[in-house]
């Protein structure tokens, strides 16, 4: 029962980041094929870096019905991209709940190739994180975790509760879903709050006069 879900939640969070890539091709008004571009990388990139990382077969190769997935969400918000009325803030909620959803099942599916602890929380931010990063880039946007709102921090929180949880033997269910929360809850309130970590600031070296 909870392969199923861990599957559904898999599907979901690629399917939300491939809608976030359109949403930026929207806003940068490419072409369809632009739209399936960016909906695509989004979508699998995270989890494709992940894969190649742990030395696992890459997981769209061997069930590309991923790729179609992307493809056909990329094409439905080509159609529908003018209804929210703000496309930006949309891509950066959505974005919230994708990073959420790639932050645990990176670090489970990391967990589940037989590495440390460590290694499946930074699997789990790389999961997270990789794929919005392709996307800012081919769209010509400012990346997501470079600006001032905590975005990174949220992904590796998230991360490391569910494989903290998992260590101290709390199910697999529970575990899950409280790094989601956690995750997501991080980001939200760095959205709506404007949370950022302290920022380095320009000093005089000992030197200087």
């Amino acid at each position: 029962m909870f392969e199923t879900v861990t599957t559904l939640l898999d599907w979901l969070g690629v399917v939300v980041f491939a809608v976030t890539g359109a949403l930026v091709a929207s806003r940068k008004q490419m072409d369809i094929v632009g739209f399936a571009l960016l909906g695509t990388a989004t979508g699998i990139g995270g989890g494709t870096l992940r894969d190649v990382l742990l030395g696992l077969p890459v997981f769209w190769i061997g069930e590309p019905a991923y790729l179609v997935a992307c493809v056909l969400v990329s094409g439905v918000v080509f159609f529908t991209a003018h209804i929210p009325h703000s496309r930006y803030r949309a891509l950066l909620w959505l974005d919230a709940v994708g990073m959420a959803l790639f932050a645990v099942i990176g670090a489970e599916k990391a967990l589940l190739a037989g590495v440390n602890g460590i290694v499946a929380v930074a699997m789990g931010v790389v999961t997270a994180t990789f794929g919005g990063i392709i996307r800012d880039l081919l769209g010509g946007e400012i990346p997501v975790i470079l600006r001032r709102e905590i975005y990174v921090t949220a992904a590796l929180l998230g991360a490391a509760t569910f494989v903290i949880s998992m260590a101290f033997g709390v199910s697999r269910e529970l575990s899950t879903g409280a790094g989601f929360i956690i995750a997501l809850l991080v980001r939200a309130a760095a959205l709506q709050r404007g949370w950022s970590l302290p920022r380095y600031r320009p000093r005089p070296g000992q030197g200087d006069n």
